[in-house]
């Protein structure tokens, strides 16, 4: 059987990385969760105090940053900045408002679809992000496109908060949401879009194992 190479994209707490994940497992295939990628970087510049206006500061920063993904034994996905493992400090409510500005900054973009580029030259990749179908693997073997209402996706957000001891307002993580929506698909380098070919997926009231069983019959589909 061939590898294929399956691209996730959609705008944040869809349910993109979760899916993602599961579907990699029951394939074999490795995840790629590009936006903590993005999120790292965003951490590095909280960490310098470097605001994403300031581009020329950023493109300078990036060219000296490394930003590895990696898997332990148990297959628990580690976020390597520096050789730093950042995995749990890129999912603080800060980080996550910094990547939307963050990741519009071409450098940014070029340095990290570059390295998630690398990492399917054999195939056998499931990605999810936010360009993934149309820039990254604009030649996937399938594209998903994941969407949910805002609400829906604030709760969501609001329990992984809550899971890691801290209180979140819903209502504020809506409004935050919807911002990041509206940048995500505005900016001019790279926006959140469908691809034409991208099967759309509402997963407002799906659960992850629906979300999963309709990708991985699109996947086996293009398998074989």
């Amino acid at each position: 059987m061939k590898n294929i190479i399956i691209a996730i994209d959609g705008p944040a707490a869809s349910g993109k990385s979760s899916t993602a994940k599961r579907v990699a497992q029951q394939l074999g295939y490795v995840h790629v969760d590009t936006g903590a990628m993005y999120r790292a970087i965003a951490l590095k510049a909280l960490r310098l105090g470097i605001t994403a206006d300031n581009v020329d500061a950023i493109d300078a920063m990036t060219r000296s940053t490394t930003v590895r993904l990696e898997y332990d034994q148990e297959k628990k996905l580690h976020v390597m900045l520096d050789d730093a493992d950042v995995s749990e400090e890129i999912r603080m409510p800060d980080v996550s408002n910094a990547a939307s500005a963050i990741s519009a900054v071409p450098a940014v973009r070029e340095l990290l679809v570059r390295e998630q580029r690398a990492m399917g030259t054999a195939g056998g990749l499931v990605l999810d992000g936010r360009d993934i179908g149309t820039v990254v693997f604009p030649n996937a073997d399938v594209k998903i496109f994941m969407v949910a209402d805002a609400y829906e996706r604030a709760v969501r957000r609001a329990k992984e908060l809550e899971d890691k001891g801290i209180h979140a307002d819903i209502y504020a993580l809506e409004r935050e949401i919807m911002e990041r929506d509206k940048n995500d698909s505005t900016r001019a380098h790279s926006p959140l879009k469908k691809a034409d070919d991208a099967f759309v997926i509402d997963t407002t009231r799906l659960t992850i194992e629906e979300q999963t069983a309709f990708i991985l019959s699109k996947a086996k589909e293009r398998i074989g």
